[in-house]
């Protein structure tokens, strides 16, 4: 047996002992099936969502809705941290507010982003943007500022124009440290979008777990937390891959 399916298996023996005492719990009668229902319960919801197409209507809101917010968080951070990085004038009149409102939790701006934006799209799409930006700005920032000085140097001696020296030399250099940075954005940003979905949404996976526990329906609730944990499990081994691709050298954590 090759090191890829040894590595395989050693993957897939953890959820298969989640997956066996969860089963194991649930046919003892330890806790009431409105507590916690059986893995089988939860794969009966699945075909039916799959059936109806209620599924795949959840899953393509908050999908659309990660892709739009990720996008413009990771590029207006990317651009953000790059100037944090090459203009020291920059950096000191944004520094302060950046570093305070980076500390707080992206949900706890749920409430008050409710009362500014209302319920709508719009409110999704900035909570999911300021899960990104974060991350990615700071990537990129460590990124620019860790290019040797001889590279700027030699582009100032041939008195490259700003734009080349942004595509063809910073940017570049942000690459890798930006994947890492983005791997990270993901992550979060899936997270916020599935916490403000339960709390304020009319579509989406959030909001189809949200509905399952105001009609105690614990299959759907669970269904929703399995599919949550195995799209954001995905993407980070998806973007762990990309990752390993640019900055094998470094190794990714």
């Amino acid at each position: 047996m090759n090191s890829r399916w040894q590595n395989l298996i050693k993957s897939a023996l953890p959820f298969g002992l989640v997956l066996s005492a969860w089963w194991a719990v649930a046919a003892a009668g330890w806790y009431p099936p409105s507590l916690l229902v059986s893995p089988q319960a939860v794969a009966q919801s699945l075909t039916d969502g799959l059936s109806s197409g209620e599924l795949q209507a959840h899953l393509s809101v908050s999908l659309g809705r990660l892709i739009v917010g990720l996008a413009l968080g990771s590029g207006i951070g990317l651009l953000f941290g790059i100037l944090m990085a090459v203009s020291r004038t920059f950096d000191v009149a944004t520094a302060p507010l950046f570093n305070t409102v980076r500390q707080v939790p992206s949900i706890a701006l749920i409430p008050v982003l409710i009362l500014i934006l209302g319920v709508d799209e719009t409110f999704k799409v900035v909570i999911i943007m300021k899960a990104a930006f974060f991350p990615v700005a700071l990537a990129a920032a460590e990124a620019v500022r860790g290019i040797p000085a001889a590279h700027i140097e030699v582009a100032r001696a041939y008195r490259l124009p700003r734009r080349t020296v942004l595509w063809k030399i910073l940017l570049p250099a942000t690459v890798p440290d930006v994947v890492t940075g983005f791997r990270l954005a993901a992550g979060r940003s899936w997270g916020t979008l599935v916490a403000a979905e339960l709390i304020a949404s009319d579509a989406g996976l959030g909001q189809m777990m949200e509905f399952g526990r105001q009609m105690f329906r614990m299959d759907v609730v669970m269904l929703g937390l399995v599919i949550a944990g195995l799209i954001g499990f995905a993407m980070d081994r998806a973007l762990k891959a990309l990752e390993v691709r640019l900055t094998g050298w470094k190794g990714a954590r």
